[in-house]
């Protein structure tokens, strides 16, 4: 079962021409999820094979470089001959402005535009093996940032156990792994402790958007497969960032290493870094020992389970 997330725009406000602004897709197992569609993602879209196929919008806030890429989008979707309805999830009180601009110089899509003003802390897409949740963030507006999480998977199944134990190789094996406990045909019974061992934890993705360091990302990022985190500056301009509401690249470690997480990507690089986006790499990986990067624009990442 697949996880892919293709960072589409990497960018800070500014785009550049390696970097376009902010935009995230995440296929898992055929789903395609979207976390920001900045200016041009449609494009960055067909430059990378990702497909258009998308069910759900996920928008941390109404800032231009995390939202100007969706009238676009709706509209080229619409000229596709989309059906499927499509969910935009929003902070609280952006419904309107989220209107206007999906029906951005008076276009009326085709197909269901459904869009849902989420509050942070609770969930926004409840699936049937996996969850989106909201997380509560600092930005200089009204913003949040999202977490798939998926549920536990059933612990591993001793096939050597369950033949010692005399049950034939077959539908009772399935059924005790579901869960189930099965009779014998000599009236034994047995039950999923006796061959499955301990549940183990899904894959768990979080996106901030933009934020000051937070204590709800550490708390919801807690052992995070992948943290994909405000980096908008080097260290040395750690005022800068508080001032205009984002993340050091060396705040955003300190996030993921109090966090446990085992990956963290870097985003939102500021256009004053085109050449010299290394320096964020190092400051972060002072403060962080797990696998850190600065995320490029069409690069893709497979998310594996935990093990």
């Amino acid at each position: 079962m697949s996880m892919r997330v293709t960072f589409l725009g990497t960018s800070g406000a500014v785009p550049t021409t390696q970097r376009a602004p902010s935009a995230v897709l995440v296929n898992r197992e055929g789903e395609r999820f979207l976390f920001d569609c900045g200016e041009g993602t449609q494009r960055q879209m067909m430059r990378f094979g990702t497909g258009f196929d998308v069910s759900h919008i996920f928008v941390t806030h109404l800032h231009g470089d995390h939202i100007l890429g969706i009238p676009g989008l709706i509209q080229s979707l619409d000229f596709n001959d989309r059906a499927d309805p499509l969910a935009i999830h929003v902070p609280p009180g952006a419904r309107g402005e989220m209107e206007r601009l999906v029906h951005a110089g008076g276009h009326r899509p085709g197909y269901p535009v459904r869009i849902h003003e989420v509050a942070p802390g609770s969930v926004a897409y409840d699936a049937a093996s996996f969850e989106v949740r909201t997380v509560e963030t600092e930005h200089r507006t009204r913003s949040m940032g999202y977490a798939l999480v998926e549920d536990d998977r059933p612990g591993r199944f001793d096939r050597e156990r369950a033949e010692e134990l005399g049950v034939p190789v077959g539908p009772k094996f399935g059924r005790l792994h579901e869960g189930e406990s099965v009779e014998l045909d000599d009236g034994r019974v047995i039950d999923p402790e006796q061959v499955v061992g301990p549940p183990r934890p899904g894959r768990r993705l979080v996106y901030t958007g933009d934020t000051r360091p937070v204590e709800a990302v550490v708390e919801t990022a807690a052992n995070a497969d992948l943290l994909v985190h405000d980096a908008t500056f080097a260290a040395d301009e750690a005022e800068r960032a508080r001032r205009t509401g984002h993340s050091t690249a060396r705040e955003a470690a300190e996030v993921a290493a109090r966090a446990g997480a085992k990956r963290l990507a870097l985003t939102h690089v500021s256009s004053r870094y085109a050449g010299t986006w290394e320096r964020l790499e190092r400051d972060a990986t002072a403060a962080f020992d797990g696998e850190c990067f600065v995320a490029s624009d069409g690069q893709t990442v497979d998310v594996p389970y935990p093990e």
